[in-house]
Order: structure tokens, then C-alpha cells, then sequence
């Protein structure tokens, strides 16, 4: 669950096509994770942006606008009924857990839904984007070994089937 649509996103009307979700794919294909078997979505449904020029600027979500786009995440994961789900930044934390956590803090743990799935939640790929060299390393190293806990977690709940 990522956090809201980019620009690129929203014009083809598919999550993680841009440069974020070039990064993800990259990441989970590292981490084992078959795109293919997971549900890909974001906790906001529209691009919140301010206009600049000819160019739409990212604006993050307020915490009411994520609150009021949970509705359509929990009817979309009552249709799939995933027992992992994987949240990208604290936008898709706080529509998952209905409260804001500090991502760093939570990171690398599961956290148990209330419909018994298990929560796990990491940076977003596009946070990864953002920064300096020399601390971008670091983070995606934090980033991998993240999404290679959910993969081992998923292979031990299959396993388990």
C-alpha cells in the first residue's frame, strides 16, 4: 500500500509506474516478492498536487484526507483478504492503523490488523528518491532488508498453508 497516486500514476491510472515504482519493483524482486502475487493499491486515491506551471507538484495528503479515503483500502482488502500487507510510509500506516506512527520507529516489525493480517511497514520508495548519495545507501539497505523479512514471512505463512 503506497500512499497516493504520483503524476504518472494518476495519468495512466495504475499505482507505482514511476520512478518510485521502478524502485520498488527492483527491491521486491531483490527481496524474492513475485509482483505478479501481490496487490498493489495506495491509502489516497487521487493525486493531491499544486499547480506549478505546466508541472503538478506533489502535496501530501492531510491525515483527513487519508482518513477519509480508508473506507475504499479496507473494502479493497476485504476483497483480496491478504494475511501480509506491506505499507509504504506513514501515509499508508496511519489508513492502515488509523493513527500516525513515526515509520523509522515501527519499521521491521509486524503489527497486528484488527482483521488479523499482519502489518509490516517501511519507507516509501519515493522518500529513497529524495535523498543524498551517502545516505540513500544506507536507507535502501534498510529499505531491502525490510521487504526481505515480509518475503520470509510470506514463504512461512505459505509454507504453513
Amino acid at each position: 500500500v503506497g500512499e497516493q497516486p504520483g503524476d504518472i500514476e494518476e495519468t495512466q491510472g495504475r499505482p507505482f509506474v514511476g520512478p518510485a515504482g521502478q524502485l520498488l519493483r527492483t527491491h521486491l524482486k531483490t527481496a524474492g516478492i513475485v509482483e505478479d502475487r501481490a496487490y498493489v493499491t495506495n491509502a489516497v486515491k487521487h493525486f493531491k498536487f499544486v499547480a506549478q506551471g505546466k508541472r503538478r507538484l506533489h502535496q501530501n495528503p492531510t491525515a483527513g484526507e487519508i482518513d477519509m479515503c480508508r473506507w475504499w483500502l479496507d473494502a479493497e482488502r476485504a476483497l483480496v483478504q491478504p494475511r501480509v500487507v506491506l505499507a509504504l510510509g506513514a501515509s499508508a500506516a496511519r489508513s492502515l492503523l488509523g493513527k500516525t506512527v513515526s515509520v523509522q520507529k515501527v519499521r521491521g516489525e509486524p503489527h497486528l490488523l484488527e482483521d488479523g493480517s499482519e502489518l509490516w511497514i517501511t519507507t516509501h520508495p519515493s522518500y529513497l528518491l529524495r535523498l543524498q548519495d551517502h545516505v540513500r545507501a544506507e536507507e535502501e539497505a534498510k529499505f531491502s532488508k525490510d521487504l526481505s523479512r515480509v518475503s520470509a514471512r510470506v514463504r512461512e505463512l505459505t509454507a504453513q498453508e
